[in-house]
């Protein structure tokens, strides 16, 4: 990345922020305080026109705010995005590509970002996603598009968001004949010993290619949880997977329980940031439940498929005394994140799978 960067002189760089909701040239900052516009309703706290008198926005309860409206070509190159809202997970983020109204991306805000404990707010330090102190979002997956899009944030709470803020920060460029579209796919599983597969990506068709996985982890048992195995469904496999990876946390990079219980006397599971892959958050200090927080992006090792995926995670882990597998009850909530080479899919069959409670 480092060494294409002196071929990018002269790019067409634009930014939709609240002080430039269109992103146009020179048309940042042209707000002045009022006291009746209810858009500026925190320019009360300026110093004046042109010193911050728009810097974010209020969200009314049950509503949604259009957080960028853009026709045009290009690529967006980064999402920042943060809140007073003590849960993201009542806020949640849309985008759509081409004049699609169907989103490509749908997800709880905090899932999206890979923080999805409302609980148990954390940092991520990862090369696309990056949540900085204090819950300060920023993703910088490329999207691109050809004629425009939609970025929409909803506030699903019964309760005014008194502060978002945001910016989305694009290149003005022309793209190629055959891109893929940015996907981000949400879903949540409470799994029972009688059906112990959370889905993490379904009913995707076309070609494309798989780059991350996000996994919210609530563990319901005081026992190991991490040995179910990631599996993926390519081109029409349908009993039996193509790639299974031999274990929750081996597919997430880590080994020998993270480092936690019955393998290090005394420990518990051992939190880490890595630009591919991670462990960021850990909570187990006050019994049952105990949260745990996981990315993998794979971006060096990115996983194609020509006519469809499915990727599931099995919730298994080690029975008390250590003597055999056992499935576990979990409540698990994952984000997919994906290439495909439209613009939009229909990827939900019911309501329920887009649980966002």
């Amino acid at each position: 990345m480092l060494n294409d960067l002196y071929k990018k002189s002269g790019v067409v760089t634009r930014m939709i922020s609240a002080e430039n909701p269109t992103g146009e040239k020179g048309k940042a900052c042209l707000d002045v305080p009022s006291t009746t516009d209810p858009r500026l309703y925190w320019s009360k706290n300026s110093l004046g026109e042109n010193y911050k008198v728009c810097p974010f926005v209020r969200i009314p309860a049950h509503s949604t705010f259009i957080v960028a409206d853009f026709k045009g070509e290009g690529v967006i190159k980064q999402i920042f995005m943060t809140s007073d809202r003590a849960c993201f997970s009542e806020l949640v983020i849309r985008i759509y590509w081409d004049g699609s109204d169907v989103p490509a991306v749908e997800c709880p805000l905090g899932a999206f970002f890979c923080m999805g404990h409302d609980s148990q707010p954390h940092t991520v330090y990862s090369l696309p996603i990056v949540v900085a102190p204090h819950r300060g979002c920023n993703c910088y997956w490329s999207m691109p598009f050809r004629t425009g899009f939609r970025i929409e944030v909803e506030n699903r709470g019964d309760t005014m968001t008194e502060i978002f803020a945001y910016k989305v920060l694009f290149h003005q460029q022309k793209v190629e004949k055959d891109i893929s579209y940015f996907y981000a796919q949400y879903r949540r599983t409470e799994t029972l010993a009688e059906n112990p597969t959370h889905i993490i990506l379904d009913n995707v068709h076309g070609k494309g290619v798989y780059v991350g996985t996000y996994l919210a982890w609530t563990e319901l048992h005081d026992r190991w949880w991490g040995e179910g195995e990631v599996k993926f469904y390519l081109d029409g496999d349908k009993e039996k997977p193509t790639i299974c990876d031999n274990g929750t946390e081996d597919y997430f990079g880590g080994a020998w329980n993270f480092g936690g219980y019955g393998i290090v006397p005394g420990s518990d599971e051992q939190s880490f940031n890595s630009p591919f892959l991670g462990l960021p958050m850990v909570h187990v200090k006050d019994g049952i439940p105990k949260h745990f927080s996981m990315y993998r992006f794979h971006i060096e090792d990115c996983i194609g498929f020509v006519k469809d995926i499915r990727v599931t995670v099995d919730t298994i882990g080690w029975k008390e005394d250590f003597s055999k597998y056992e499935h576990h009850d979990e409540d698990v909530r994952s984000v997919a994140f994906y290439y495909l080479n439209k613009p939009f899919c229909q990827i939900y069959e019911t309501d329920e799978e887009k649980r966002y409670d």
